[in-house]
């Protein structure tokens, strides 16, 4: 299993759910956890997701995904989950 950390925020609009978790779905990505808020017109969403599966790369995948958001007007990082750990250690 290989764990990969999805985040997309900004303002809400109409697909971006549907954009990002086709990418995922065409590249073979199981989605295994997800969060979504709504706060006022800003969407916040987390995924954890299992990348075994896939034929990219978390760096080739991240640049897809940043060009996605770029497409709707929101950020999309994707990170390992052992890098984003790291980085939320206290």
């Amino acid at each position: 299993m290989k764990k990969t950390i999805i985040t997309v925020t900004g303002k809400d609009t109409v697909g971006i759910i549907a954009k990002v978790c086709t990418y995922l779905a065409e590249n073979n990505v199981n989605i295994e956890d997800v969060s979504q808020t709504i706060l006022q017109e800003f969407f916040h969403m987390m995924m954890i997701t299992d990348t075994a599966g896939s034929g990219k790369t978390t760096a080739e995948m991240a640049d897809d995904l940043k060009k996605i958001g770029s497409e709707i007007g929101v950020q999309i990082t994707c990170q390992r989950e052992d890098i984003f750990d790291m980085m939320h250690r206290i």
